[in-house]
């Protein structure tokens, strides 16, 4: 008891401390948010002395910052969460109506994630299902590239050619459930691309269990099978259904620009641009508390899909040893990645030929020219250097962080909650106010929010692997904690994390690029990958090479990561196959055997 009551006051503080940094985000910035307002409300009228004494006279900024906040927790208590400094209108039925829009979104968007999923783990679940995974090698190249895929640069290919060249479905604005289609699937297909990766990498472990065979053995349908295996799978997965489920909420900022959705990312980013602080603090409070309901949904939902088995410590363990992926493909990747970043580092990024804008590709130009003539090829070989050296390093931390953190579930948990329901786009805000712009703000601003996921997986997969019966077989041999965690349980939970890590590589070099947008990431004229698609997605549609280029190689990036994870397995060395007959034929199960005590 004691336990959850202090985890619930760690919850409330974190979030306390979210919606107060926010409420003194103005003051962090060291700017006059009366100066801010009058430029929102009238930019051509003149910031006199008088007129931004007026102006803190009537928002009530005499008092400071603490009394502006102390004021609007007072009325949030009563139902009122103030009225907007820019519109004068009330904040609450605003940010009710963008939340609406959101959920709406959301979950057409989860529905379209849990259909990728589904689709990319069809092969894994047709083997396991006919008995025949035992030779399966590691996989998900398609997943990858999936994965990779630029949400705003999807949102904008679905907007031009599905919407206007087409128009099977409406591209812009928000009237009802035909125009979420477009958007679900700009921020669907990416996500459940993550999602599906993550399941193909337990399924085979679900399908070796006992209980498995047993059916097989009663004469239960290979799709009955099927169906429980993805049941056994899934309570280890919610954790990060609910993360992607909020950061499909808040984080959808640029796939509503695109398609000019009313949803609470925009309305909060909107709001944190013009430093309307009663509208970003209910914002982003309504994120806080969608986060916690995401949390004790997905709780509960484990909770009923493992049953008792996940307190009784009779569950088995979903990380067995399986054959590793071939060599060639990270290789190849590789080679190719190389060779493309070698050509084009031999080449001036910035030389500038007005008369050749736009060309398509050619001899001299392998990858076409931008709008201002300069080579694709020579721009994305310099982006190179920045790009993947920064995403590595970011994503190394990130790693080291959620292994950490994950440990530690009553720590992390409500800290995983709160740093995702903020946008990334907003902890950029926040960062820069506090560490100011520099070369170092999008690092820091990406590195906060990368490590969450990672976090919430390594806990996940180590509260199943804690009741599994070879655990429980090593503490009756006198198995301590310290051998436990260094011999049994980090070793089943490190692959599989680490294979998630570098799944989600190229996201951290697109997070990084995308903060271009607002001034504080890569700048004009870097030739930063991210920036190279956001300076030629207006020309998507004259010029399709100018965005496929650098999206192709962040694909490529994608590709090398996964199958360079797919060699990332638990060691054999510790297991024992036992050949038995089943009614299908022959199968191998692995069975670990522990170690006696006096092996410690």
């Amino acid at each position: 008891m004691r336990q959850r009551v202090a985890t619930v006051v760690w919850r409330v503080l974190l979030a306390g401390g979210l919606v107060g940094g926010i409420g003194l985000l103005p003051w962090l910035t060291h700017t006059d948010p009366a100066y801010t307002v009058l430029k929102a409300r009238s930019a051509e009228r003149e910031p006199t002395p008088e007129v931004l004494a007026d102006i803190r006279q009537q928002l009530g900024l005499d008092g400071g910052p603490l009394h502006v906040l102390g004021r609007w927790l007072g009325g949030l208590v009563r139902g009122d969460a103030g009225e907007s400094w820019i519109s004068g209108q009330d904040v609450l039925p605003d940010v009710l109506q963008a939340l609406g829009a959101s959920l709406l979104l959301m979950g057409v968007a989860l529905l379209v994630a849990v259909l990728t999923a589904g689709i990319l783990c069809v092969r894994t679940l047709r083997l396991g299902a006919r008995r025949r995974l035992g030779g399966r090698r590691g996989g998900g190249t398609g997943s990858a590239l999936i994965a990779s895929l630029p949400e705003f640069l999807v949102a904008s290919v679905l907007a031009t050619v599905v919407g206007v060249q087409l128009g099977w479905l409406p591209a812009l604005g928000w009237y009802g459930f035909q125009w979420t289609v477009l958007p679900a699937l700009a921020l669907g297909l990416p996500a459940g691309a993550v999602l599906g990766r993550l399941l193909d990498d337990l399924l085979p472990g679900a399908f070796g269990e006992p209980w498995a065979l047993a059916a097989a053995a009663r004469g239960l349908t290979g799709r009955s099978i099927a169906r429980q295996a993805v049941r056994r799978c899934v309570p280890a997965l919610l954790p990060n259904l609910g993360l992607f489920a909020v950061g499909l909420t808040g984080g959808a900022v640029a796939v509503e620009q695109v398609f000019d959705i009313p949803g609470l990312g925009r309305t909060t980013l909107q709001a944190a641009l013009a430093q309307d602080l009663p509208v970003l603090q209910a914002g982003t409070l309504a994120l806080v508390l969608l986060a916690a309901c995401a949390t004790g949904v997905t709780r509960l939902a484990a909770r009923l899909l493992t049953g008792p088995a996940l307190r009784d410590g009779a569950l088995s363990s979903l990380h067995r040893p399986a054959p590793p992926a071939r060599g060639w493909p990270p290789l190849l990747y590789g080679a190719v990645l190389i060779a493309v970043v070698g050509f084009g580092l031999s080449r001036d990024p910035l030389a500038l030929d007005t008369g050749q804008r736009l060309r398509a590709p050619s001899l001299d130009h392998p990858f076409g020219t931008d709008s201002l003539g300069r080579d694709l090829l020579a721009r994305v070989g310099h982006g190179a250097l920045d790009t993947l050296l920064l995403a590595a390093a970011i994503s190394a931390a990130a790693l080291l962080a959620g292994v950490l953190l994950g440990l530690v579930p009553r720590v992390s948990a409500p800290l995983v909650d709160t740093v995702n329901a903020v946008p990334p786009v907003l902890v950029a805000l926040l960062v820069t106010a506090v560490a100011g712009s520099g070369a170092a703000t999008p690092a820091l601003a990406v590195g906060a929010v990368a490590w969450a996921p990672l976090a919430a997986h390594t806990s996940s997969l180590l509260r199943q692997e804690r009741a599994t019966l070879h655990i429980t077989a090593t503490k009756g041999l006198g198995g301590g904690r310290a051998y436990l965690l260094r011999s049994e349980l980090l070793p089943a939970v490190l692959p599989p994390v680490l294979r998630h890590a570098l799944l989600r590589l190229p996201g951290v070099a697109l997070a990084l690029a995308s903060l271009g947008f607002l001034g504080l990431g890569a700048q004009p004229p870097s030739p930063e990958w991210g920036l190279l698609l956001a300076e030629n997605q207006p020309y998507a549609e004259r010029a399709p090479w100018a965005v496929l280029a650098p999206a192709a190689v962040l694909a490529l990036l994608g590709a090398l990561a996964v199958t360079a994870a797919g060699g990332l397995r638990r060691p054999r060395a510790r297991w024992r196959t036992r050949r038995t007959a089943d009614m299908g034929g022959q199968r191998s199960v692995a069975e670990k055997e522990p170690e006696p005590a006096g092996v410690r």
